[in-house]
């Protein structure tokens, strides 16, 4: 697969997150509660991987294959419900743009250092002048980005 597909891909991925926090926003509003909303973002997620096991037909992983994940592996889904339950309660505080932008800086910052350290089993690579320059201009950006 080309390179570029996989960039758009990604870039895509970035797009459906902005939207899906926007989205989740205006469910919290109108259900005046960001754990609803949050409930009604996991649940629309559990279909949607749902549907793609069905549509797969992906085998129901072993007992002795699920017994042999590390403990860490699991904890995914709560951080991904903590991630939703904070970008609902800081959205309309920050702004998408800023709350977005505050996201990446974060998530740039956990993966240079996950990376170096070679944390949960990544190989290592270790961090570099370019990808701290890399770290300064997304922080530069978040300064430049919010209101």
């Amino acid at each position: 697969m080309q390179v570029w597909f996989l960039y758009l891909l990604a870039l895509g991925a970035g797009i459906a997150v902005a939207v899906q926090q926007v989205l989740n926003g205006n469910l919290r509003s109108a259900l005046n509660s960001p754990a609803w909303a949050g409930l009604v973002s996991y649940l629309g997620g559990l279909v949607t991987m749902a549907v793609v096991l069905v549509a797969t037909r992906e085998p129901v992983p072993s007992w002795k294959l699920v017994t042999a994940v590390p403990w860490w592996a699991w904890s995914g889904g709560i951080l991904g419900g903590v991630f939703i339950l904070l970008m609902i309660l800081l959205l309309p505080s920050l702004g998408a743009a800023t709350l977005l932008a505050l996201v990446v800086a974060g998530q740039m910052t956990a993966g240079i250092a996950m990376d170096h350290f070679g944390m949960f089993g990544l190989a290592q690579h270790p961090v570099s002048i370019s990808r701290l320059a890399g770290i300064a201009l997304i922080i530069g950006g978040v300064l430049l980005i919010k209101d």
